[in-house]
């Protein structure tokens, strides 16, 4: 796996984590601990997947499916439903 540059994800990783804070009311610091041990943030780090391309909204929404069914891939985004 060719991993995603750190420069690249911090900027993701702070918008997404702000969201999830906000729209958990949670500290951002568990809102950070929640998004990097979940299966979205392990596919952000795969830069073959290429999902950097997504805004920091479009990974908050998969991540938000994730949490839901349990799976990233159940997202609007992913599945091309």
């Amino acid at each position: 796996m060719n991993r995603t540059k750190p420069f690249i994800l911090q900027n993701t990783d702070t918008e997404v984590v702000g969201l999830i804070a906000k729209s958990r009311a949670i500290s951002k610091m568990d809102a950070l601990r929640l998004f990097l041990n979940s299966k979205t943030h392990e596919m952000l780090l795969d830069d073959d997947m290429k999902m950097w391309y997504f805004s920091g909204l479009a990974l908050f929404d998969i991540w938000e499916s994730e949490v839901a069914t349990g799976d990233p891939r159940n997202s609007l985004y992913l599945s091309g439903k």
